[in-house]
């Protein structure tokens, strides 16, 4: 088994094809789209290919280390992941192939107007575990 990080975005990735943002979905829409999220964790759960996964808030900041006896620096001239992470799932599986096709299925979660979202997401094993991607 080998374990891969599914990366949902808010921005930075090429555009889904049900391109409205969730700022702009009815509320029935969102609640379309989380039941949709916790279904596909239960149901990967069950098989035991779920490790973990949340959604982000919007909100946070950069921080670092500024020296000894300093406070930490928030924030600064970076690009904000804060707008482009919309959240992440962790999952456990035995090929690159069965990473790429639940990445698919959990594209096609509803968004606005209950169709699919057919968003992209980003795939990528974790580093230091043995990949099993075959090309």
């Amino acid at each position: 088994m080998a374990k891969y990080l599914l990366l949902k975005h808010y921005r930075g990735a090429p555009s889904p094809v049900n391109d409205v943002s969730m700022d702009r979905w009815t509320p029935e829409e969102v609640s379309a789209h989380m039941q949709f999220m916790d279904d596909f964790a239960t149901r990967l759960q069950a098989d035991g290919e779920f490790v973990d996964g949340q959604a982000l808030a919007p909100t946070g900041a950069w921080v670092r280390h500024d020296g000894e006896g300093r406070p930490p620096v928030v924030d600064g001239p970076f690009a904000e992941t804060k707008d482009l992470i919309a959240g992440w799932m962790v999952i456990d599986v035995d090929t690159w192939e069965r990473a790429v096709e639940l990445a698919g299925e959990l594209s096609a979660a509803p968004g606005a107007g209950g169709r699919p979202i057919h968003e992209w997401l980003e795939v990528r094993p974790f580093y230091g575990v043995p990949a099993t991607i075959t090309e």
